[in-house]
């Protein structure tokens, strides 16, 4: 199975952009219904070549589904539609296409520079204004008032959810200037350890000694630890388990009530299998109640085949998020044998990003992919 990503306004205000996405031999659109900031290129649309926008919610924002919620999520005001979700939805499936509602949860910077109090916060007291830290009450409550609003007023045929738990320090900013730091894997997944209220508590709870892990995280980011367990010692394992924990209570607080509104509905995860992942692909342990999880295939393969087997161990089916956008070529063949050496380890379902931001050379290459690896609509798919 084939699906390929696209947002509201590729498809909003372009009568061809259904016909655009369903020549590529896709079996389904993921379709943007709340994402985050972005600057994005729209190569093909008769109107615009370029929205910078805010995060927003592009399934209409309801007062009475909304009222008493410290956070609301913005309405996309520069759209004309009053739901760009749906008339997006409607034009894609009038060509045949079936319509996931692409989720964006806790990455939103526009709610968390409102509320600085509910950010990931790190060691040295600094916040990730993007990253809405779900071990706050008021991020949950907003995370299940999205999927219900989502899956009542969006109607998808199925749902996808992104960033299902702590963003962390990378995945952020404008204008990033951090590389310069040369933070290892490690330092990173240290500077995205959590110490916001809501964590502190947390952390306490389980009996830890917050100033000093505070302390062992702050002298690992400054220090050379091979691991993430070298720098907290013997405090990673709680730490972890609690992570882990708290990304889990969250997807079933939302699988189950995507599952109130709407019984069946196909669930997809962006997921990894790292216990210390942050950002769009959440941690995930055992025992994942969803249809597929999806891992990040935008690095090297031989790195992107190993987080696929080890997504495999934890679900029943695993697909890749395959990226056909630079650096990688506009090459169809070159995507086809990437396509193919994701399936080799394990993937069911290939997603495609991005068709709204990819060029006429590149959405050949994409169509070229699928047709090669004799996946077009319809062959292998079990979903909708």
């Amino acid at each position: 199975m084939n699906v390929v990503y696209a947002y509201p306004w590729d498809i909003v205000g372009d009568p061809a952009a259904p016909g655009r996405l369903k020549a590529l031999g896709a079996d389904a659109v993921a379709l943007a219904a709340a994402y985050h900031t972005t600057r994005a290129a729209t190569p093909h649309h008769p109107e615009h070549r370029l929205v910078d926008v805010h995060a927003a919610c592009y399934v209409p924002v309801r007062e009475e589904a909304w009222r008493g919620h410290r956070l609301v999520p913005p309405r996309p005001a520069w759209m004309s539609s009053a739901d760009p979700f749906g008339e997006a939805r409607d034009a894609l499936r009038a060509e045949g296409l079936p319509v996931h509602a692409w989720t964006v949860l806790t990455h939103n910077s526009v709610l968390g520079s409102s509320a600085p109090d509910l950010v990931v916060t790190n060691a040295f007291g600094e916040p990730y204004p993007y990253a809405l830290c779900p071990a706050a009450a008021d991020v949950r409550e907003y995370c299940r008032t999205l999927v219900h609003e989502v899956v009542e007023l969006g109607a998808p045929d199925a749902l996808i959810l992104e960033a299902c738990g702590a963003l962390g320090f990378k995945h952020g900013g404008h204008h990033e200037k951090t590389d310069g730091a040369d933070w290892s894997p490690v330092q990173t997944a240290l500077l995205s350890l959590c110490f916001c209220a809501a964590c502190r508590a947390r952390y306490e709870s389980a009996g830890l000694d917050v100033p000093e892990l505070r302390s062992r995280v702050r002298a690992g980011v400054d220090g050379a630890p091979v691991s993430v367990e070298d720098a907290l010692g013997d405090m990673a394992e709680t730490v972890r388990d609690l992570r882990t924990g708290l990304a889990g209570e969250l997807r079933d607080l939302l699988i189950a009530e995507a599952r109130s509104v709407r019984p069946g509905i196909p669930i997809t995860l962006h997921a990894s299998a790292d216990p210390w992942a942050t950002g769009p692909f959440a941690t995930v342990p055992e025992g994942v109640d969803v249809d597929l999880l999806v891992g990040s295939c935008w690095g090297a393969p031989e790195t992107d085949t190993e987080g696929l087997r080890a997504l495999g161990r934890l679900g029943p089916r695993v697909g890749a998020y395959l990226l056909a956008l630079p650096p990688r070529p506009a090459d169809g063949a070159a995507l086809a044998r990437l396509a193919e050496t994701y399936r080799a380890a394990g993937a069911a379902e290939i997603h495609w990003y991005h068709a709204g931001l990819a060029s006429a050379a590149r959405l050949k290459a994409i169509a070229e992919a699928i047709a090669a690896t004799g996946h077009g609509p319809g062959a292998g798919s079990d979903r909708g």
